[in-house]
This record gives C-alpha cells, sequence and structure tokens, in this order.
C-alpha cells in the first residue's frame, strides 16, 4: 500500500519528526507574505552572490601564477558551469517537491524526497566524475589552448569532475532547506566556506600555513576541501532535524524508482534549460570575437556585471519557487497568485533599480576593469543596453520560478531556453549589417519582453485552471 505519492505507507509513530512551528501557507494572516518573500528571499540573494565570489576569489588568487594559468584556470571554471548546471536537475526537483510536501504538512514524505534525492546525487556523480577523466582531454582541447594553459586546465577540471558529488551534495541540502523555508542556514555556512576558501586556496597555490604549493590546481582543491565541509555540516543540520526535515534513521534510504523519476521529471527539464542558457551566452562569443580583442574582452566583462545583475531576480525567483511550491501543497491556488505579484513587483524594484544605476554609471563600472579606449566605448554602451533589459528579467525570474513551484519546469526550459538561442541566431544576423557589441546586446531587447510575456501568460493559465 502506497500514498498518493507513491512513497510506501510503512510508517511507524517514531518515525514522524518533531516539527517546529513552520510558517506554512495558512500562516499568512500572521506574517504577511510580503515579509515571508523578503525574508526567504535575501538570504537567497546572498548565497547566490556567495557562491559566485568563490570562482571571482579564485580567479584573483590564481591571477598571480600569470597568464597561463589564469587562462588553464577560466577554461575549466567554464567546463564546470556546465557541469554544475546539469546538477540543478537534483536541486531543482528536491526544491520543489519538498517545498510541495511540507505545505500539506506531510513531513514523512518530505523526508523521502529528501533522502533520495541525496542518493541519486551520489549515484549520478560517479559516472559524471568517470566521464569527465575519460573525455576531460578532448574537451580542453576544443579551446585551442597553448599547452601549458592546456594542461592546467586538465589538471583542475580532474580534481573538479572528480569532486562533484560533494559540491552536488551541498547544493542539494541548500536546496532542500530552502524548500522547507530556511534559507538562511544556507547562507550561513556558505559565509564559512568562502572564508575556509580564502585561507584554503591562499595556501595551496603559494604553500603558506605550513599546506604544500600546488600552483593553479591547489585553487581547485581548496574549494573542493571547502565545500565538502560546506556539505558536511549540511547534512549533519538535516541529520539532527531541522524544519521538519530529518535524515536520521535507516527508513527511507532504499532507492525508490518512482520518487527518483518524480525528481529527475522536474528537475531534468530546469537542467537543461541551465546548460542551454550557458551554452547561448558562450555562443556570443565567438560572433563579437570578430569585432577585435578590446571588444571580446568589453564583452566578457558585461557579462561578468550581468551575472551580479541577475542576483535579486535569482533570490526572488527562489523564494517564488519555495513558497509557491508550499502553496500548491496545501492546495491554496490564491495565495500562490499572491506570493508571485508580491516576488515579481521587489524584483522589478530591486532590477530596476540596478538599472539606472547601470544607465548612470555604466562609465565608472567599466573603468573597474581598466579598460582601453575602444573597450571602454563598447563595454560602457553595452553595459548602457543590458539596463534597459533589467525590468524584464526580473519577471523572467520569478515567472520562471513560480511555474517551477507548482511543477512545470518543462515550458520555463522551453521559452527561456528557446528565447536564448533567438537572441544568438538574432545577434548573428545583427553582426551583417550593424557590426558592434552594443548592437549584439541590443537583440535582448527584443526577445526579452516576448520572454516575460510568454511565462506570465503561461503561469496565469496554470493557477486559473
Amino acid at each position: 500500500m502506497s500514498n498518493t505519492n507513491g512513497l510506501p505507507a510503512e510508517i511507524t509513530a517514531e518515525q514522524i519528526p518533531i516539527v517546529p512551528h513552520l510558517e506554512a501557507p495558512g500562516d499568512a494572516p500572521q506574517t504577511s507574505i510580503r515579509r515571508r518573500v523578503i525574508r526567504l528571499a535575501w538570504p537567497m540573494i546572498g548565497e547566490s552572490f556567495l557562491q559566485t565570489l568563490l570562482g571571482i576569489v579564485d580567479t584573483i588568487l590564481v591571477a598571480g601564477l600569470g597568464v597561463a594559468a589564469l587562462a588553464g584556470v577560466g577554461t575549466a571554471m567554464n567546463v564546470t558551469f556546465i557541469l554544475i548546471g546539469a546538477m540543478m536537475a537534483l536541486t531543482v526537483g528536491a526544491s520543489v517537491l519538498v517545498a510541495q510536501a511540507v505545505g500539506a504538512k506531510e513531513y514523512v514524505v518530505a523526508n523521502q524526497f529528501a533522502k533520495q534525492a541525496i542518493i541519486l546525487a551520489i549515484l549520478i556523480s560517479l559516472p559524471i566524475s568517470l566521464l569527465g577523466f575519460i573525455f576531460g582531454a578532448p574537451v580542453i582541447a576544443l579551446f585551442g589552448l597553448e599547452p601549458d594553459a592546456s594542461n592546467i586546465a586538465l589538471e583542475y577540471l580532474h580534481v573538479t569532475v572528480g569532486t562533484i558529488a560533494v559540491l552536488t551534495v551541498m547544493l542539494l541540502a541548500s536546496s532542500v532547506l530552502r524548500g522547507a523555508g530556511n534559507s538562511r542556514t544556507p547562507l550561513f555556512v556558505t559565509i564559512v566556506v568562502n572564508l575556509i576558501n580564502l585561507g584554503l586556496t591562499y595556501g595551496l597555490i603559494y604553500g603558506h600555513f605550513g599546506l604544500p604549493a600546488l600552483g593553479a590546481i591547489g585553487s581547485a582543491w581548496g574549494t573542493s576541501i571547502a565545500r565538502l565541509l560546506g556539505a558536511i555540516v549540511l547534512v549533519a543540520i538535516l541529520w539532527r532535524g531541522s524544519d521538519g526535515i530529518r535524515l536520521a534513521g535507516l527508513f527511507g534510504w532504499r532507492p525508490q524508482f518512482g520518487v527518483v523519476r518524480d525528481v529527475l521529471r522536474i528537475g531534468v527539464p530546469a537542467a537543461l534549460e541551465e546548460v542551454i542558457v550557458i551554452v547561448a551566452f558562450a555562443a556570443l562569443t565567438p560572433i563579437v570575437a570578430g569585432l577585435g580583442t578590446d571588444v571580446v574582452a568589453a564583452h566578457r566583462a558585461v557579462i561578468s556585471i550581468l551575472s551580479f545583475s541577475f542576483l535579486p531576480g535569482i533570490g526572488f525567483g527562489l523564494a517564488a519557487t519555495a513558497l509557491v511550491a508550499q502553496s500548491i501543497g496545501a492546495q491554496n491556488t490564491t495565495e500562490a497568485r499572491a506570493i508571485t505579484t508580491e516576488a515579481a513587483r521587489w524584483a522589478l524594484i530591486w532590477m530596476g533599480g540596478i538599472g539606472l544605476l547601470f544607465l548612470i554609471f555604466a562609465s565608472n563600472i567599466m573603468q573597474i576593469f581598466n579598460p582601453s579606449p575602444a573597450m571602454l566605448i563598447a563595454g560602457t554602451a553595452s553595459i548602457q543596453v543590458m539596463a534597459l533589459i533589467q525590468p524584464c528579467w526580473a519577471g523572467t525570474f520569478v515567472y520562471g520560478g513560480a511555474l517551477r513551484g507548482i511543477g512545470d519546469t518543462r515550458t520555463p526550459f522551453l521559452v527561456s531556453g528557446g528565447m536564448m538561442w533567438v537572441v544568438v541566431g538574432l545577434a548573428y544576423v545583427v553582426m551583417h549589417f550593424y557590426p558592434s557589441l552594443p548592437a549584439v546586446w541590443s537583440t535582448f531587447l527584443v526577445a526579452g519582453p516576448f520572454e516575460v510575456w510568454l511565462l506570465r501568460r503561461a503561469w496565469l493559465r496554470s493557477v486559473n485552471q
């Protein structure tokens, strides 16, 4: 016999965790929707920033070793980002299913989803690590690096891919906690991970603090060890119990293919979307390459700036996913609509404000990168174009996140992944008529409004059925 989620119903009273008071969807009268959205979103914004900062710190520390080390590590990171996107399948699927179970107050079911996702993370990570060792060299060869940079890239990739299970478990544990409504704990753990990473990476690169001097590969080991410690802490917190989720006990660890199927059904489209968007952004680089080295450097700078402008949208999008999933679990679509509206409003305020700052201070922002005159001109104009599309991106993050909260990851995959490649096609065409970096970025002004309209339309249709 099984429950409605396809999980075994052989559950005894002692297997049910002691659950603290959770601010579930029914608590709206006590705590306003606005406070719930903001309180869940701001730690997610901070956590996303800190995850981005890990790579930036590694890059800065490696820069002291020379151009070859910087090029090698940067190339390996590009490959790693794609792998991280693929592993997002587990984190999105687990977060949504845990949040829906918490919203329905089915905490044993939520625990089952969390345990099965962790088992799946380990099982999937093993073949990915093996494939990374087998195909790492041919993949790195595609980038056409000099031999010394290529060797560094391959060694860095082997360490990163070999420890991909650590990163996946850390991201997954954070996602489970967010699904249960706890975004502060992952933030605090990520702060500690960043501090450990700073000391370990510096020590392992240059041989300080009694550590061996490993050169550029030291940054890979430092980050992996820091993430391992973070993963251990997060799993320990979940093992003891937090916000209704408790992993302790033998029950629920045996692989259950029905649960795994549910996790992948929601997570795989989200993972494909992430990979497609990353690859599409990468495809823009060869399109602008014919404009010269200075313009390519400006393009990379604009993408770096863009990653920071996305942080508020990511935070409110993740908050929408978790809170909408809880509301759907509680069968409260009215509150799901209200949560999405509130998240969209605040994402618009934050990203609209960032866009205004970009318009005013675009030149000053580009000066941070010590640009050449040609790089300054191209980059400044492109940042100003990027500023105009910020409000659309705010809606894209939130409505996509809300759709994921109801378990629909296919629509964001088709819409956002498809529109990103529309941008690539438009950029290719534009370069033949008006070859300039601002013109390439202007293609987002065409695709962005259409993308957010499609996602909002799909969202309203889903909750009004």
